[in-house]
């Protein structure tokens, strides 16, 4: 057997074709790097956007159309890529809201999510899509994670993202402050913090330890701030305590994320978007990923979006794709070892 199929296969969703998606995507293939001592990126996308794109870069990286993950050659300077041929160049404009081009983006993310369901791919690495853009393409979701939850029916996910530097989940992600707030329940905050836990473990972490936020100021000030730290958050703290899960709060949110990046825990469960996401681009824009944890698949993406005001500049930075095949390299190896890992 040739030594390349013994590595895993690790599908990559080019995301909006009217996005940096299929510029970081080419830069990051053009150049050798250490995942490829783990894995072989095979590309799900459109193969005339991608030469359109390598035209533009001017960089020596070929195409090589594959029927399955298994033809892929897996090498540098190659783009290995099953070519579902849904987003001709002429029909879109570049850095736009489109239709077609949301519409595109989301049949990647459907093809590369059947083959890691049938374990053709080992997981699934996304680039951004744009949410107006997959809404005016008749799918009605929030973002990657909404999507993957209806393909997958998985039950309870949460989106993490993780840098060098801190690793924050989150009880809820894409909805308003005024839905977040009312989103804080036990149960919710229970499962979050054990997703918490089994993904540090993933993470090669033996013991984790789990900080939750509070909600409000001073994570609520015994009552006076709000009721939602003694009602919902502190009980589903010690159901997870009795549950054997290292999970200590509520701490106060605006210093529990230094208190994380200073050592004292490993991760942070944030009660709703802005409050996870903030320290994580302050900290670490271009080396951000994003994982969703929970599903039956591993899938980790960009920290970014499709960043319309920079396509066709060249200045996109691929930094953040190289860093999330890195880490669903690492959780791929990860779940090998540990098979009973779940929710």
């Amino acid at each position: 057997m040739n030594e390349v199929i013994t590595r895993d296969r690790i599908g990559i969703t080019m995301g909006d074709p009217a996005g940096v998606g299929p510029e970081i995507i080419v830069k990051t293939l053009a150049a050798a790097h250490g995942f490829y001592d783990q894995c072989v990126p095979v590309v799900i996308g459109d193969a005339r956007v991608l030469a359109q794109t390598i035209a533009a870069l001017d960089v020596p990286v070929r195409i090589n159309v594959v029927d399955t993950p298994d033809d892929a050659l897996g090498v540098a300077g190659t783009i290995d890529l099953i070519d579902l041929n849904n987003a001709d160049p002429a029909a879109f404009a570049p850095g736009q809201v489109s239709a077609l081009a949301g519409h595109a983006s989301v049949e990647y993310i459907q093809q590369a999510t059947r083959m890691a369901l049938a374990g053709d791919l080992a997981a699934i690495v996304t680039a951004p899509i744009n949410k107006e853009s997959i809404n005016k393409g008749g799918h009605h979701y929030a973002g990657h994670t909404e999507l993957l939850k209806d393909l997958t029916d998985a039950q309870h996910v949460s989106m993490m993202l993780v840098s060098s530097k801190l690793r924050v989940l989150h009880v809820s992600t894409h909805v308003a402050l005024r839905e977040a707030c009312d989103r804080v329940k036990k149960e919710r905050v229970l499962t979050v913090i054990r997703l918490a836990h089994l993904s540090m473990k993933l993470l090669g972490i033996e013991a984790p330890r789990v900080a939750v936020a509070g909600l409000n100021p001073h994570a609520g000030e015994g009552g006076l701030f709000g009721r939602e730290e003694l009602d919902e958050i502190i009980p589903a703290i010690e159901a997870a305590q009795a549950q054997g899960i290292n999970a200590t709060g509520p701490w106060p949110p605006d210093t529990i994320f230094m208190q994380t990046v200073k050592g004292h825990h490993d991760v942070v469960v944030a009660m709703y978007h802005d409050q996870g996401h903030i320290p994580m681009k302050l900290l670490g824009f271009d080396e951000g990923v994003n994982v969703s944890v929970g599903l039956p698949i591993i899938r980790t993406s960009v920290d970014h979006g499709t960043a319309f005001d920079i396509v066709g500049k060249g200045i996109a930075s691929e930094t953040s794709l190289i860093a999330a095949i890195d880490l669903a390299a690492q959780m791929v190896t990860a779940k090998a070892t540990m098979p009973d890992l779940a929710l």
